[in-house]
């Protein structure tokens, strides 16, 4: 009985240890994998200074453009809509939709063909911190 125990005792220790580098490993994937206006800026920063031509390969055709001497503003724009049911008693019992409009619009200046600079306004402009 007392070989039983110990058995028993290693097996609890172990199983602690082993749940506790799990929710350590997986906390760190869940921050390094959260959205944030930093990750968004970041991810955007990268391209300034590189050739308009990556930009556009790796964003897409832009919304918008518009040609000022030797400067061209290339503007995109992200949208959605989401809506979510409150809580409620049911039909017509204090329920509700709650809808909400997330948006980014980014708009990056080229100069002579290589990326300046680039500014960027809304409520989505998130993204992961690049690795």
């Amino acid at each position: 009985m007392g070989t039983a125990t110990i058995f028993g005792e290693r097996q609890i220790g172990m199983t602690c240890r082993m749940t506790a580098l799990a929710v350590a490993l997986g906390g760190a994937l869940l921050l390094q994998g959260c959205a944030t206006r930093q990750g968004f800026e970041q991810r955007m920063g990268a391209y300034v200074g590189k050739p308009e031509a990556d930009l556009v390969a790796a964003l897409g055709v832009p919304v918008r453009s518009f040609q000022a001497g030797n400067r061209t503003f290339l503007q995109y724009e992200r949208r959605r809509v989401t809506a979510d049911v409150g809580p409620g008693w049911g039909w017509g019992w204090a329920g509700g939709v709650n809808v909400e409009t997330w948006d980014c619009s980014t708009t990056f200046e080229v100069v002579d063909g290589r990326v300046a600079s680039f500014t960027s306004r809304g409520n989505d402009c998130i993204a992961s911190v690049p690795r």
